[in-house]
This record gives structure tokens, sequence and C-alpha cells, in this order.
């Protein structure tokens, strides 16, 4: 266990980071801004660390950032059509952040939110209370995020909440995943259990639409690399400019990616019954960690979730939670090495 600074925000609130490390020398670091994983770093074949994910060196990075590098994204992830709903039969209007849509919980979400944090010997936990109003949502919403990371290298986001009014919540995290440490992540195999995903409107919105996985580029049942089919004529494609869809799992285990370089391997396992796969195709162009550029397809983000535009799609799972109930939800992310 190791806490120390990360650098200020821009009004000078000091940002703090916490890290996790295992016997082997593998480490988890999250900050308090954000609730954000800023590295994880885990061996490669060689027995050398890899940190396997996006980031910055700084707080100014994650404050001026737009890409939710690592960060948990609330109180909704993801869009909802319009930037507005229905409930209790009331309209909420929320921020229009994406074109006419709301994106990953609004022009603040809670990706741009400093967050309580404590640490012990073997988890990290970040809890704020989102009041009654934030972005537009109704209820004041306790979040409490708990990250672990075991001697064998599983990395377990644990999502608690609960409300004192009826309100709407899909968390996730937005870690934005390179197995080779940097570079193209294009070459990364992924297996994706899933007979069907989201049909996309224009503006990567689904439209309530399950179209089915099989004989199409977004079969990855079998498993094959990200970039076989990313470039494919396929309309799905071409208005996400690559993969940006949810897919609809078929059971816990949700997905193995695995990298190219040095033999580090990933499997996904979690309780949501969607996963977003997106290949960083509007990743803007930048310095990362160590002054590293990075930019466009050079990670991969496999981000659990209930299915987005929820709230204007019948039959897609609700996100709304009720006031007395408490939400529970687990994503595991297990790191492994072959040979």
């Amino acid at each position: 266990m190791n806490v120390f600074p990360f650098g200020t925000l821009s009004d000078g609130t000091p940002v703090t980071a916490a890290r996790l490390e295992t016997a082997s020398g593998a480490s988890l670091t999250v900050l308090d801004y954000g609730a954000t994983i800023q590295s994880v770093c885990v061996p490669g074949r060689d027995g050398r660390l890899v940190d396997v994910v996006l980031g910055y060196d700084g707080a100014a990075g994650y404050e001026s950032g737009h890409d939710y590098l690592g960060a948990t994204i609330g109180r909704v992830g993801n869009r909802i059509g319009g930037a507005r709903f229905s409930l209790g039969g009331k309209e909420y209007t929320l921020a229009k952040n994406d074109g006419e849509n709301h994106l990953h919980g609004g022009a603040r979400g809670f990706d741009k939110r400093l967050w309580t944090m404590a640490v012990s010997e073997d988890a990290i936990v970040c809890e704020r209370l989102s009041p009654d109003g934030e972005e537009g949502y109704p209820g004041n919403l306790q979040v409490r995020v708990t990250f672990t990371f075991s001697a064998s290298g599983a990395l377990t986001i644990a999502y608690d909440a609960e409300t004192d009014a009826d309100t709407l919540v899909n968390l996730t995290n937005h870690c934005y995943f390179n197995l080779n440490g940097g570079g193209s992540a294009m070459g990364h195999y992924l297996q994706l259990f899933a007979e069907r995903f989201c049909e996309n409107d224009e503006h990567c919105l689904p439209t309530g639409r399950l179209l089915e996985t099989a004989l199409t580029p977004f079969d990855f049942r079998l498993g094959k690399t990200l970039g076989a089919d990313v470039g494919a004529e396929h309309e799905q494609l071409r208005r996400g400019g690559g993969y940006d869809h949810n897919f609809c799992l078929s059971g816990r285990r949700a997905a193995v990616l695995q990298g190219e370089k040095n033999g580090i391997g990933m499997t996904v396992d979690t309780d949501m019954p969607g996963l977003q796969l997106y290949t960083a195709n509007f990743l803007a162009e930048q310095p990362g960690k160590g002054g590293v550029m990075m930019g466009r397809r050079e990670a991969v983000c496999l981000e659990t979730q209930l299915y987005p535009n929820a709230m204007n799609c019948y039959g897609f799972p609700s996100p709304v939670l009720r006031k007395g109930q408490k939400l529970h939800s687990e994503t595991v992310y297990s790191f492994f090495t072959e040979a």
C-alpha cells in the first residue's frame, strides 16, 4: 500500500494517488479524482512489468482530457437519446454533451469529480454523494467503488449505490487497455461472448434493435484480432468509425483479450448484461505517461454496462434504481501471462 500526491487541479485542489502492490511487483494505481485507474502494471513473459492502461503522469492531464482515460463513469455511462428521460411521470432534462444526446454522465460527470478515498492493505475505496439535481438527475445518490488487486493478478471493481429518490444508474469504468504497453492495439486478439449487439444510429446511439453477430464483422465468439474487420465495409462500422457498440453478453465470462508481443492476456467477467467494445476510434493524439504519444486505435475499451439508451428502447434492461434499493455489481479483469 502506498499513498502519494499526484499534482493539483487548476483551482489548486490536490489530487491523491493510491497504489496496491503484489509480492511479484504487479501494481494498481487509483486516483481520488474521477475514481480513476491511472496504471495497471503486470509482468510479461520475460518477467518485466508492463503498464497496460493508457493515462497521464499528473492531475492536469485528467482534468483537461476529454477521453475519460481510466475514469469511473456515472451516473449513467454511455448515451441517453435526446438528453432527457421520463421517470415517475416527470420529465428530466440532461446536458447535451454529445450532439443532441447525453454522454457519460454529462458536462461534469463522475470522471470530473473529486472522490473521498480510503486505502487499506488490500483495497482502495472511493466514495461520493452525488446530490439531487446534479447534471439533471433526481435523488441524492451515494456511490462507492471498491478496487482490489489480487496476488494472482485479478483486478476487481465493485460498484455500490443507493438513492433517496428514484433515479437512473449505470456505472462503469473507461480503462483504455493496451496489453503491449503501447502502439497499435489492433493486433490484439479478442474473444467476445455475444450473439447479438445493439444497432446504432448515425450518432452511436442504440436504436432499440438487436442485430445478430453471426456472419458479420461483429462476431468475435471464436476470436480474432481487433484489426481483422475494423475497416470492413459495414454500415455499423462506418457509423462508429470502428467498433463503438454494446454487445449483449451470453454469460458471466464476457471476453478474453490477448496482446501479441509479450504474452500478456486478460479475461473479463461481469454480472452486467452488456459490454461496450470501443476501439479508440476518436482518441485524440496526445502525450501520455512518460511523454509517449497515444492516439487513435492504440487501445481498446471493454466497458461492462447496462445497454445504452435503455430508457428509450423497449425491452432493454432498466437502469432505474428505486428509492430504498441497493445496487451492487462487480466486474473482474484477470491478467495472465502465456509463455
